[in-house]
């Protein structure tokens, strides 16, 4: 799959480098040429030197093929407007943005775009928000039997009941992360843009999980 990555920071690097590793092809676009050299010699993938919410930019990054799209420079607003072009010009669907200022995270949260605070960051959860399947879990019981992770949900189950994601999958969901904070869902809640699902599987089984709820629902749901 193709992934682009707006900044070459510590941050981006990591991520471009991570995902590159498991064999994915990546485009990385940063204002300075020269912050490209976090990325070594031996990246394969595209270097791209330009504004990351330039739209001209992003269609030399490859875009339009992205299946996912990170925007992790220095700047908040970059980020998010990055994101927004991403997801609204572009339609991609898996779009994440760093912050620094979480009290902004309520705000992004709003326009449907997940973001990850700096205080809390670490590549592995750009990872989770990013890559369709293969998260790492968040919680896993003593027996390893039972895990709780954090599952993208396709944008087709928008407007659809939790209890709905939960008959498709047969798992339980222990709680949604909504506007920035955490709430357990009732058996009437219905997942909204911009929600995060924390799911509890048995661990087996996480991967069919992830799988269902990457596509949307399917015709015989509704």
């Amino acid at each position: 799959m193709h992934f682009v990555i707006m900044g070459c920071g510590r941050v981006g690097s990591s991520l471009a480098l991570s995902l590159e590793a498991q064999g994915h092809d990546v485009a990385v676009i940063d204002q300075e040429e020269s912050a490209f050299r976090r990325l070594g010699s031996a990246f394969e993938g595209r270097r791209i030197t330009g504004v990351g919410f330039d739209r001209d930019t992003l269609e030399e990054a490859g875009i339009r093929d992205a299946y996912a799209f990170a925007a992790v420079s220095s700047g908040d607003n970059s980020n998010i407007l990055a994101a927004r072009v991403a997801r609204e010009t572009f339609g991609v669907e898996h779009v994440v943005a760093r912050i620094y200022d979480p009290g902004r995270a309520e705000v992004y949260q709003r326009l449907g775009i997940p973001t990850v605070a700096t205080v809390k960051w670490t590549a592995d959860q750009m990872l989770r928000r990013l890559l369709p399947q293969g998260h790492v879990p968040e919680l896993v019981d003593p027996s390893g039997n039972v895990v709780i992770a954090e599952v993208p949900v396709n944008p087709g189950w928008v407007g659809r009941r939790i209890s709905d994601l939960e008959e498709a999958t047969g798992s339980r969901a222990a709680y949604l992360t909504r506007l920035g904070a955490a709430i357990l869902p009732g058996a009437d809640t219905v997942f909204q843009e911009g929600d995060l699902v924390h799911l509890a599987t048995l661990a087996g089984e996480l991967a069919g999980v992830e799988r269902t709820l990457d596509a949307p629902p399917a015709p015989s749901d509704h």
